[in-house]
């Protein structure tokens, strides 16, 4: 069905620097280290703009919304080369994004590393499909598949595209393994295309494949791509969140947001632990916890938040609710828990924050534009970043104060990343690298 045409711009020199670790912490996944969005780092910016703050920006080829991953000085972002086919519904087309880079009807995925010190690629891995790109899967005019971030664990680089093709690389960009499960198990076809990212757990490469037709949650050894356990999860559902792994005392949890509920899962073996919540349209958000509670989105059309406690072992339904708000949620975007206050933006450009404690709205306010992004923190900023590549520094505060508004000028859906005291954003066109630091000559 594929066939990989190989790497390429094998930088020695990169390579050479990747093998020390850079100072700060990593961002290994979606979300970054904690999967929650928020940074332990210091001295992260406050203002950038063409002439300040930015310390490079690297072109990339194809499209794709997968947040930058980072590890030592490698930053990992995948692409699509080429057009399938674009779902229309529920959205307005943009004709200039299908202008871009879409001569070749052919589609490619492409994996790119690029060095965290300068920008510059240091390996590339293209997977050209065989098949006509009529026969993938109908996309979001607003992604393709290319959505899904990869994940690493220092050792490999796990890559997963939205027809089911997953790869398995080394951090100097040879492959390890590759298989498609849309091809093993089911055929990859969800309103809109696929959009949630590998999850690793332990020797665990865990993913949700919840589509109309099929809905499964299957974990891979790592180290193989072997099957490790897979649950049928029945049909009708149709979630894009990522699952989001709990280590706790009293033992892990796997937490996925689906379209029918939220659950929790044993991520050793699959079992069944918990479930909460009423079924809505579809689930794209990521739950966040704090101690032991956990807070979850259910977007869609302003749909449903609310706050649960952790750790149960039966069935748990709304009662073990701590409580419940039934609209102005998040679409896509998901929620952020920062230094006691739980924040929040709508794809209508309206930025929230929210009393953990009880539901209660502190502060709401319009910034403006539209936010696909999820908010990232740390350092005492809260960064949110809107479709037109604007980036609203707030304070983590109980009343609304907009530190800095900056903008790179250029489409931006993905979420940012932190590391390194840098702040990487993921454009169209460009990969930036935002440092306080700097100001160019």
């Amino acid at each position: 069905m594929f066939r990989n045409i190989g790497r390429a711009c094998l930088l020695a020199s990169s390579l050479l620097a990747a093998t020390k670790a850079a100072p700060g912490e990593n961002w290994p996944q979606w979300r970054g280290p904690s999967s929650n969005g928020v940074s332990a780092e210091k001295g992260l910016p406050t203002t950038w703009s063409a002439d300040k703050g930015i310390a490079w920006k690297a072109p990339l080829r194809g499209l794709g919304t997968s947040t930058p991953i980072v590890w030592d000085d490698l930053v990992f972002v995948t692409s699509q080369l080429g057009m399938g086919r674009i779902d229309r519904r529920g959205a307005e087309f943009d004709e200039a994004v299908e202008a871009r880079d879409y001569a070749d009807r052919g589609v490619s995925f492409v994996v790119a590393a690029f060095s965290r010190t300068d920008g510059s690629l240091v390996w590339e891995d293209r997977t050209t499909l065989e098949r006509p790109a009529e026969t993938l899967p109908a996309v979001h005019p607003k992604h393709n598949l290319a959505s899904p971030s990869v994940v690493t664990d220092g050792e490999r680089v796990y890559a997963w595209m939205g027809n089911g093709l997953v790869i398995a690389l080394s951090l100097d960009g040879k492959r390890s393994w590759s298989r498609d499960i849309g091809d093993d198990y089911a055929r990859f076809d969800v309103l809109w295309g696929h959009g949630s990212s590998p999850t690793l757990y332990d020797d665990s490469l865990i993913l949700l494949c919840d589509h109309p037709d099929e809905a499964y949650l299957i974990a891979l050894e790592a180290s193989t791509g072997k099957q490790q356990w897979k649950i049928e999860r029945g049909t009708g559902i149709r979630s894009y969140s990522t699952p989001y792994v709990v280590r706790d005392p009293g033992g892990d949890e796997l937490i996925v947001n689906g379209s029918h509920r939220v659950e929790s899962f044993d991520p050793k073996t699959g079992r069944l632990r918990w479930f909460a919540g009423e079924e809505v349209t579809l689930a794209i958000g990521m739950p966040v916890r704090s101690g032991r509670t956990l807070y979850a989105s259910r977007g869609y059309s302003s749909g449903p938040y609310f706050a649960l406690e952790l750790g149960g072992t039966g069935d748990v339904n709304e009662t073990h609710m701590k409580w419940r708000v039934p609209t102005r949620a998040p679409y896509i975007s998901s929620l952020l828990y920062y230094e006691g206050l739980l924040f929040m933006a709508t794809e209508r450009g309206i930025v929230s924050v929210v009393d953990p404690n009880s539901g209660d709205t502190l502060w709401r306010q319009r910034l403006g534009g539209a936010f696909t992004a999820s908010p990232v923190a740390g350092d005492g900023k809260v960064y949110f970043t809107n479709e037109a590549g604007e980036t609203f520094v707030i304070a983590p505060t109980a009343s609304p104060e907009v530190l800095a508004t900056n903008s790179i000028d250029e489409r931006t859906l993905a979420s940012p990343a932190i590391s390194g005291g840098t702040l990487f954003l993921r454009s169209d066109a460009h990969l930036f690298a935002i440092r306080e630091d700097v100001t160019r000559p």
